[in-house]
């Protein structure tokens, strides 16, 4: 998509309205999503002449509306973007989107479905593997190993639990390589591994593959694997929330998916949940818990993993702390 051709079509999705704008982008790969959303940004001022030329298909529509030449055009393009690539999406890229950067080399990656960015980098040294998924969003980076072989997987993981840093020479090399494959510019956040890193690219991995390569990481160095699995959220460890920080995390949790993760919860868990609900609230929950029938493992696995992204999350902005005992540990 050339520089013309990312202008006409911001033209065209801004005249279009928003539903059926985000439809259209909908059809669109985040490449293609990131430069037309920057490009509607951009376009504060409109004249009429120059609608007139870009929709001269469709001059009838717009001689009959109003159009949008005082529409608030970045208010428009991100509506449309958080209706097009969704809230996960949304939170980490649209600002960046608007601010007009490019999206390339280890960036660039960030708007490819996980199974090609795999296709794309599954030949290459363990090392390398392990640079680049340290640069992306954790779940995502999840995604990926969990499409490499078993092998190579366990070794990626390890890799990154005992990455302590990049060279920036060859970071910036790693990048071009990957920016002439991705025809992206340079724009990436100097990220690197570690037993963090690795423990909370395994939160998002399904029990399989997470016990192959605790399992694997335990064969190396069993040391490095406490630390990783210290590190590492599970379902019960909502158990070492307090209170007022149970509350905080249930209002950020949909309904449908709480009763599904607590379907596979313990008894004292689940009572826990209860007390820090209203009496209605409690009430329906156990009502929807009696009355759901057999639920797939992988199912409850997938709603809990998802919450444990949310108390991540909270943890990191100070809202909720996990207390241990007579002492705190913050995460």
């Amino acid at each position: 998509m050339n520089d013309e051709g990312v202008y006409k079509g911001a033209v065209l999705l801004l005249s279009l309205g928003e539903d059926e704008a985000v439809e259209v982008l909908k059809h669109l790969n985040h490449l293609e999503v990131q430069k037309l959303g920057a490009a509607m940004a951009r376009l504060k001022k409109l004249s009429r002449s120059e609608v007139d030329t870009v929709l001269s298909d469709f001059c009838s529509r717009a001689t009959r509306e109003n159009l949008f030449l005082d529409l608030d055009a970045e208010s428009y393009a991100r509506s449309v973007l958080q209706k097009a690539l969704g809230e996960d999406k949304s939170t980490d890229n649209i600002s960046r989107i608007l601010e007009g950067q490019d999206t390339s080399g280890i960036e660039g990656l960030k708007w490819i479905d996980s199974q090609s960015v795999a296709e794309l980098i599954k030949g290459e040294h363990p090392q390398i593997i392990a640079t680049i998924l340290v640069h992306l969003d954790r779940d995502q980076a999840s995604e990926i190993l969990g499409e490499l072989t078993e092998q190579l997987r366990n070794d990626v993981l390890l890799r990154i639990a005992t990455l302590e840093g990049i060279q920036p020479s060859a970071l910036r090399e790693l990048n071009n390589v990957l920016t002439d494959l991705l025809s992206g510019s340079e724009n990436i956040k100097n990220s690197v591994g570690g037993i963090r890193t690795a423990a909370e690219i395994i939160n998002f991995m399904g029990s399989a593959a997470e016990t192959s390569v605790l399992d694997n990481l335990r064969e190396f160095d069993a040391e490095l694997a406490q630390k990783v699995m210290d590190q590492m959220l599970v379902f019960e460890n909502l158990m070492d929330i307090d209170d007022r920080g149970t509350q905080i995390l249930l209002r950020e949790i949909q309904s449908d998916s709480l009763v599904i993760a607590l379907k596979g919860a313990a008894w004292e868990l689940r009572e826990k949940i209860f007390r820090n609900m209203s009496s209605r609230a409690s009430e329906m929950l156990r009502e929807d818990l009696e009355a759901m029938g057999p639920v797939r493992v992988s199912e409850v696995e997938a709603q809990q993993k998802q919450i444990l992204q949310t108390v991540r999350r909270l943890a990191d902005e100070g809202q909720i702390v996990f207390g241990s005992k007579n002492e705190e540990s913050y995460v």
